[in-house]
């Protein structure tokens, strides 16, 4: 009994030595030891190429929550970018703050204004041979430069993420004054723009790479698994559309489609294309989180006043305030208020512009004669038509429709499509026909005592 409990217990240390030794064998196996398995781990790689705008933001967003999903070990920011919005760099950097991984910056070209602040915004930031950084002055949209307060706040936003990386933030803040001055770095009157030489003899970057393998191997990630991250279509659209020269001509083109459509009697092809302009326009900033539903209500309930103002005589409170609602959304939809009223007054001058202008061009140079009889059909000149209406002239009758210049009025209890001399004429009005040319009828206001059909001279 005795030997057959000594040989069971013989049998059990056996066992756990076994188990112990395999157990060290396996970590030991380069493939699957505890580095390799975090290695294994995806590395993101994140393009910040061109412009950083409000585009971009969005999808440097869902690129981190995928990211995050997948359980990257960290994310690379490849950056190549002249700068852009300072207000999208600034929420980028709360998302980096926000991620649950490291972000780290790879400069691969240029890396300035705002994408000098993302690389400083980063864990920590390489650069490639021949690269350059900094340049960080704020300007506005037409190029002139910002006031003190806007560029002292960013002088602090540059000096701040320069010290959580641990980098002299005298240098960020020679990239934004010109007036700051360092000894063997930069004089006075100029930006501080460093190459990756100059970057990395400063402690200003951490370190010159010759391509992405290498900065993996300075990070300890080898054998990651790369996963770049690419934008969506809508997302390169949304971009598009929201740069302040494709949205002032898509505001401009809605105008001046829409001015067609006033004067044009019904409803046609002219309104659906405004309706399209205003929907790219309002749709890529609301898509891309500038502006919300309040811009987007604000603007519907414009166009409601203006039809109230459609059917009403006279040109009055309703008309103003759709006018208005119409014009602030634009302005609200914006990226800035300032940016939102420049493209709004440059967009109203290019449609009355264009409109003006093309349509002198066209009734003139025979693109508009397939449409528009350019001579009087008349009786005279050997014209007849099937429904002769030469009668109606010196007819009075009244308007059933506002004359915007076209509408209608109604003669001898028959109705008629008729345009204005010009002016403005309301609903209700007395009007006298003036002119018959074939199926064109020109009517003007009645004058005191003109109540009926006048002898012709």
């Amino acid at each position: 009994m005795m030997l057959s409990k000594i040989r069971r217990c013989k049998k059990e240390h056996i066992l756990l030595c076994l188990l112990v030794a395999f157990f060290l064998v396996l970590t030991s196996v380069p493939g699957v030891s505890a580095g390799s398995i975090s290695a294994a781990a995806p590395v993101y790689v994140i393009p910040v190429k061109g412009e950083i705008e409000p585009g971009w933001l969005v999808f440097f967003e869902r690129s981190l929550e995928e990211a995050a999903d997948a359980g990257a070990v960290c994310a690379i920011l490849e950056l190549d970018t002249p700068g852009g919005y300072i207000d999208t760099a600034i929420k980028a950097r709360k998302l980096i703050n926000e991620a649950p991984f490291p972000v780290y910056g790879y400069v691969q070209y240029h890396s300035l204004s705002a994408g000098a602040y993302l690389a400083l915004s980063a864990e920590k930031f390489f650069m490639v041979p021949g690269a350059t950084i900094g340049a960080a002055e704020p300007r506005l949209m037409g190029g002139e430069k910002t006031d003190e307060k806007y560029l002292s706040s960013w002088e602090a936003e540059m000096r701040v993420a320069a010290e959580k990386q641990g980098k002299d933030p005298q240098l960020a803040a020679a990239m934004v004054r010109k007036e700051i001055a360092i000894e063997d770095v930069v004089e006075a009157g100029k930006l501080l723009t460093l190459t990756a030489q100059e970057a990395e003899k400063l402690g200003f970057s951490d370190g010159t790479v010759d391509k992405l393998s290498t900065l993996l191997a300075r990070l300890d990630l080898e054998g990651s698994r790369l996963v770049r991250a690419t934008p969506t279509q809508w997302e390169l659209l949304s971009g598009w559309l929201i740069k302040p020269a494709v949205a002032t001509l898509l505001l401009s083109a809605a105008l001046l489609f829409l001015i067609v459509e006033v004067l044009t009697a019904g409803f046609g092809i002219s309104g659906l294309l405004s309706i399209l302009c205003f929907g790219l326009y309002f749709g890529g900033h609301f898509f891309t989180g500038i502006s919300g539903w309040p811009a987007v209500f604000l603007f519907a309930f414009g166009l409601v006043l203006l039809l109230v103002e459609a059917f009403i005589p006279g040109f009055g409170i309703f008309g103003v305030g759709g006018l208005v609602c119409v014009s602030a959304s634009i302005v609200l939809t914006a990226a800035t208020t300032a940016l939102g009223l420049k493209m709004l007054f440059i967009s109203f001058l290019l449609s009355f512009l264009v409109g003006f202008f093309a349509f002198k061009y066209f009734q003139r140079r025979g693109t508009l004669r397939r449409f528009i009889l350019m001579e009087a059909a008349t009786r005279e000149k050997g014209f007849s038509s099937s429904t002769d209406l030469y009668h109606l002239v010196d007819k009075v009758g009244q308007s059933i429709t506002p004359l915007r210049p076209s509408g209608i009025v109604e003669i001898d209890d028959a109705r008629y499509d008729v345009v204005s001399e010009g002016s403005y004429i309301s609903t209700g009005a007395a009007v006298k026909v003036i002119k018959v040319e074939g199926r064109r009828i020109v009517v003007r206001a009645c004058r005191a005592g003109e109540t009926g059909e006048e002898e012709k001279n």
